[in-house]
């Protein structure tokens, strides 16, 4: 198990070639498996297989890859964790264009005991059919409450007052957007004493503070939060605004009575590794409090939200008026007048669409480099196969994030780059706007080692090509002059508006060194990009700092990997925590000396 951080595309792996035959009874290739999971062999997998576990024998998020590799790893991981009771589900096997799906169950009779699901996904050989993926994943905790389901709070529920100091609980969750509304109803769910912490002084601020015409860019059936179908069918809009989130986010934690307090802020935490315990300074509503708890989950972003500005000379020198995408809301005030944009992402795309309707004389994006644009319909198209109203979002999830990431992106590649050769017309229109076009993109690449800098077409693109949106792209800004900026090749353009959506500080380490201090700082995981398996760095999984959890990612994140952080947190909370296996024959206990300290009332129910 490596932290080191390597380009998404390095990741080894390919898809099955040998078409099946459509007349093939998956189910009855199912029902004639032989497999023993208990004695599984290098010869029952493809060469170069696949096996992702999702903390259902490793504790945490482990990918395998080669059929030796993987054998190796699993005869680890089952002496520790002893599974037991494996049975495969042929009745819903399901055949895919080269592979059939076998979906599977067992149990994990080590403490703690768990139930677990699995998919066994095989290709056909010479010697009958082999594994080419086997993903294991963790369902529920035997005994506790289902991490899925949680009953409807009164419409009254009290909450927890701050009248004293020294409130304790088993964890504590920074930032009310999806990822601190997700973990915290998880949590709620198993029973563990939470709070999340809002700097805002509502619940969906963080979207409805946003400029005014923000909206999502993925389908409203992929952007729930757990438990129902927050934006229901015929109560929404397909694409949902950021009001529509901001009420969505609202109703969901008064319907399950999450505990929020609003307008309160940490600012400063302390870490007793001989106690366990954090020790938290917060400012609620303008009066400093201490708090303790067990476990601190950081779901406020990457670097805290705090955005990156570049830092242009003669800045004094300009007339007009600058801006953080931050803090934008509407371009209402600039009809007439000429805007600019700086960035190519989604926000500077929408904040130029923006300026088009606001009916700007000129607005032009300045291009720093190549980007990839995927049209909002082929991602739909992929999306509305498995998040619709005939499929739980519990089983889309699933299906989705089960994945090792170097498959998934090779079927994101051959579903998008296919649609991008069927209609080449429209990007060759946006390269003869002088839009610099990374056509077959690595969708992966953008999501995952840069965290963005894509575009989710919406509608800009056609703007550009219509030359209502012009496109800057051979000569960066190195200056503002009095009427606007000024570039490297001695052009000079004119604005009275500039955005700089140039997005938001990416580095975890400085919001955690701010927080908790250097000695944490230092200890503590980084937080995305991917290492050698493909695994996220830091996110959803044990931290390198005890006790220390990063949530975050896209809804579809959020909502799925929330289960995982409250599941090891509430096992951990009893006093039999998941032993993590990091490195072949060694498994190691994420939260130290959990089995000797004496947990303080009130941590968990």
């Amino acid at each position: 198990m490596s932290n080191r951080r390597v380009p998404v595309a390095s990741l080894p792996g390919a898809l099955p070639q040998t078409q099946i035959d459509p007349g093939t009874d998956a189910k009855a290739i199912a029902a004639s498996l032989t497999l023993d999971f208990g004695h599984l062999e290098a010869s029952d997998f493809t060469k170069d297989a696949f096996w992702r576990d999702t903390y259902a024998l490793t504790g945490t998020l482990r990918t395998f890859h080669t059929n030796q590799t993987i054998v190796a790893a699993f005869r680890d991981v089952c002496e520790t964790r002893e599974p037991k009771g494996f049975r495969l589900h042929i009745h819903d096997a399901t055949l895919a264009k080269t592979w059939i799906d076998v979906p599977f169950g067992f149990e994990v009779t080590a403490t703690p005991k768990t139930t677990c699901s699995g998919i066994l996904s095989l290709v056909p050989s010479a010697g009958g059919w082999k594994i080419w993926v086997m993903r294991t994943t963790l369902e529920q905790l035997v005994g506790e409450n289902d991490v899925d389901k949680l009953e409807t709070a009164p419409k009254k529920e009290p909450s927890i007052s701050l009248d004293q100091d020294g409130c304790q609980f088993g964890a504590v969750v920074v930032g009310a957007g999806q990822a601190g509304l997700s973990v915290a109803g998880r949590l709620k769910a198993l029973g563990v004493e939470y709070v999340v912490l809002e700097k805002n002084d509502n619940v969906g601020d963080n979207w409805k503070l946003r400029y005014q015409s923000a909206r999502l860019h993925t389908t409203r059936q992929y952007s729930h939060l757990p438990f129902n179908r927050t934006f229901p069918t015929g109560q929404y809009q397909e694409w949902l605004s950021k009001d529509d989130l901001a009420r969505g986010y609202q109703d969901w934690a008064h319907t399950y009575g999450i505990n929020i307090w609003v307008s309160t802020a940490l600012v400063t935490g302390t870490w007793d590794k001989d106690t366990l315990f954090w020790t938290l300074k917060i400012v609620r509503g303008g009066k400093s409090c201490t708090i303790r708890c067990a476990h601190v989950i950081l779901a406020c972003g990457a670097g805290g939200q705090v955005p990156v500005m570049p830092a242009l000379p003669n800045r004094e020198r300009f007339l007009g008026t600058v801006l953080h995408s931050a803090e934008y809301l509407d371009s209402s005030n600039f009809k007439g007048k000429n805007g600019i944009v700086v960035g190519i992402a989604n926000t500077a795309h929408d904040v130029a669409e923006d300026m088009v309707d606001a009916r700007l004389d000129s607005v032009t994006i300045v291009q720093r480099s190549r980007t990839y644009v995927m049209p909002r319909e082929y991602y739909q198209k992929v999306q509305d196969l498995l998040y619709n109203d005939s499929v739980s979002t519990e089983y889309a999830d699933r299906l989705t994030f089960s994945q090792p990431l170097a498959i998934a992106r090779l079927l994101a590649h051959q579903g998008l780059h296919a649609a991008a050769r069927e209609e080449p017309r429209r990007f060759d229109a946006l390269e003869k706007a002088g839009f610099k076009l990374d056509r077959y993109g690595d969708i992966m690449h953008y999501l995952y080692d840069r965290m963005g800098g894509y575009y989710m077409d919406v509608g800009a693109s056609q703007k550009i090509a219509d030359g209502k949106i012009r496109i800057m792209s051979d000569s960066l800004p190195i200056a503002y002059t009095s009427t606007g900026l000024r570039f490297g090749d001695g052009a000079e353009l004119p604005a009275d508006l500039i955005v700089f959506a140039t997005g938001f500080e990416q580095d975890m380490s400085l919001l955690v060194r701010r927080l908790f201090g250097n000695a944490v700082a230092e200890q503590a995981d980084e937080f995305w990009g991917v290492d050698e398996e493909g695994e996220l760095l830091g996110a959803f999984k044990p931290n390198n700092q005890p006790n220390l959890w990063y949530h975050g990612g896209a809804l579809g994140h959020a909502r799925y990997y929330s289960r995982f952080i409250a599941l090891t947190i509430c096992t951990a909370l009893k006093g039999t925590p998941f032993p993590v296996y990091r490195d072949p024959q060694r498994f190691e206990t994420f939260q130290r000396k959990n089995n000797s300290v004496a947990l303080p009332p009130g941590t968990i129910t």
